[in-house]
């Protein structure tokens, strides 16, 4: 059997605008009590986030070999809640939406949940920056893609 398409591995933006990623809890993922790491929802989180640029078209390696020696995003700001824990073999959803975004920060809502249960919840705010640390407008296609994130009513 080959390997699945990379975009299986992504997930996908539903019609309701929000990025969906499947994430299965590893023993690896776990503390001595069983349940998911603190930190390692915030790596959850970065997967969702990078496949969810994925998923619009906008891939890391691109944008670090691109324009003025690369551009790269940063995280500016996090605030996390923890509602319920995670354990292994769990499979999780990581769901991440654009709150807003302009100029060269974006602001994401990022979600962990097991079914319909919210076991973690993020607000990311995101900067774009050069080479050089500084900030960076977002080129119009990143632009575009995160007003497509933006999560619109059923």
């Amino acid at each position: 059997m080959g390997s699945p398409p990379s975009d299986a591995l992504s997930g996908s933006i539903g019609p309701d605008g929000i990025h969906r990623k499947l994430i299965r809890v590893y023993f690896e993922d776990t503390d001595f009590s069983g349940a998911v790491y603190h930190a390692n929802y915030l790596r959850f989180c970065e997967r969702g986030r990078t496949d969810c640029l994925r998923v619009m078209g906008v891939h890391h390696h691109e944008l670090h070999k691109g324009e003025g020696g690369g551009l790269v995003f940063v995280v500016r700001r996090m605030e996390c809640d923890f509602h319920k824990p995670a354990r292994i073999d769990d499979l999780l959803e990581v769901r991440t939406v654009c709150l807003e975004a302009g100029g060269a920060r974006a602001v994401l809502g990022q979600r962990i949940v097991r079914g319909e249960t919210l076991l973690f919840e993020a607000r990311v705010t995101v900067a774009l920056v050069g080479a050089d640390g500084r900030p960076r407008r977002f080129p119009q296609g990143l632009a575009c893609a995160f007003k497509a994130l933006q999560p619109r009513p059923d």
